[in-house]
């Protein structure tokens, strides 16, 4: 499991991003496989949701871990999940939800810096604790940093980069391997931190925003799609149902 591990880690080039197409079960992993992904990644909107339940760990971690066996039966290529904010109340709780991760086969997670339902950043040093507890269990660490949540770039843009330097020094002494920054569309501002971070950084793909070849221009080591994969698939389902109940014939 190291080995994949490693795999995955190396894979964190800034300049030439690692580009995650989100999956939520072991079928629309297969789908992205095939597409030719270096690695598989679970976001946990549409993993809850396609099981009709809302983000924010309300999707229980038993079943977290049995969609995770399901994705590792049909693939061989690292795979990380969306752990959300570690599914523990404190950081021992985290390390013993993300080592059972680790043990089942995950080469990495996601977690957040913010527990669930909560809108505030958790306090430095407590999410160094809970970053520090995910990491000594030696999977790969993508500490999200949600700085530029709800917050304006065009406005406020260099105290968040500020801020966010800050978090991303300190979970990387607390050992994590990569800081993913959502919800920043902003070119000046992912390319400061992408200059300036000690971590490979993840940048969260938007309408509206970078391209691919325009993130990996300003130094951006992995690119995510997050819950819009699941999102846009819902869409067209949907869109494909009205339309036959309508009276009409499906695009398919």
């Amino acid at each position: 499991m190291s080995d994949k591990v490693a795999m995955f880690r190396a894979l964190h080039v800034p300049g030439d991003p690692l580009i995650l197409i989100n999956i939520w079960d072991a079928g629309s992993a297969k789908a992205v496989a095939a597409a030719g992904a270096k690695a598989i990644a679970t976001g946990s909107f549409g993993v809850a949701g396609a099981q009709g339940r809302a983000d924010g760990e309300d999707f229980p971690l038993e079943e977290v871990f049995e969609n995770l066996d399901r994705i590792l039966s049909v693939t061989d290529l690292p795979v990380t999940i969306d752990m959300e904010s570690g599914y523990g109340a404190n950081p021992a709780a985290v390390g013993a939800s993300v080592g059972h991760a680790k043990d089942a086969g995950a080469a990495g997670i996601n977690m957040e810096d913010r527990l669930p339902g909560q809108s505030d950043l958790l306090p430095i040093a407590e999410a160094v604790a809970r970053y520090r507890a995910a990491a000594d269990t030696g999977i790969f660490v993508n500490a999200r940093c949600d700085t530029f949540r709800g917050a304006d770039a065009a406005k406020e843009g260099d105290a968040l980069v500020a801020a966010t330097l800050e978090r991303a020094r300190a979970y990387a002494d607390a050992g994590a391997g990569s800081l993913f920054v959502p919800f920043l569309l902003d070119p000046k501002c992912i390319g400061a931190i992408c200059d300036a971070s000690p971590l490979p950084v993840n940048i969260l793909r938007g309408n509206g925003g970078p391209t691919h070849k325009e993130l990996a221009e300003l130094g951006v080591a992995r690119i995510s799609h997050g819950h819009q994969p699941w999102a846009a698939a819902m869409a067209w389902l949907a869109g494909q149902a009205s339309q036959v109940m309508g009276g009409g014939e499906p695009d398919y």
